[in-house]
């Protein structure tokens, strides 16, 4: 989202876009990563010393209002932090691996068909749609087969037990 159409959401809405607000927008935006409060409270103290976590809650409660940024719990693969992003024009899914955390972002046919199917079945009008999906990325399957391939037991040759040596016997004598 460019900062221009940010700040003109902004003044329309009776919102001063101050330096700390641009400061914050701008992280959301340009970094192309999931932050969380922690993340943009120190990102944005190494831009500028004097703001605040009341500041940067404040922030994001109004740009969330504001209908600017979303909020994500990215199915809480962190614990129960939330993360923000700027409100992307086209919708989009997240992609979340369950073992690394990696997040990426799905946009295509596929979602706008999901959305159109759910309008017509239910006759519901789709005002948000906000798409996560959790498994595992490529190299932590990987990573999981290994895993799994370790807490296996080795394989052990096969112990007789005390009656089936004893059927054996009787079976070889009577040939004999």
């Amino acid at each position: 989202m460019a900062l221009d159409s940010t700040e003109g959401s902004l003044k329309q809405r009776g919102v001063r876009l101050t330096r700390q607000r641009q400061i914050l927008l701008e992280l959301i935006d340009s970094t192309g990563a999931h932050l969380d409060v922690d993340q943009l409270y120190r990102m944005a103290k190494e831009r500028d010393p004097k703001i605040n976590r009341v500041t940067v809650y404040r922030t994001l409660k109004m740009l969330k209002a504001g209908g600017l940024v979303d909020e994500l719990d990215l199915m809480h693969f962190g614990g129960d932090q939330h993360y923000y992003e700027t409100r992307l024009k086209q919708e989009h899914a997240h992609v979340i691996c369950l073992r690394c955390g990696r997040v990426e972002e799905f946009f295509g046919e596929p979602l706008q068909r999901l959305r159109k199917q759910i309008e017509s079945h239910f006759g519901f009008q789709v005002l948000l749609a906000r798409t996560e999906v959790g498994g595992y990325c490529a190299h932590c399957q990987t990573l999981r087969a290994r895993d799994i391939d370790a807490m296996r037991p080795e394989a052990k040759p096969a112990t007789k037990s005390p009656a089936s040596g004893a059927r054996e016997r009787r079976a070889h004598a009577r040939q004999e």
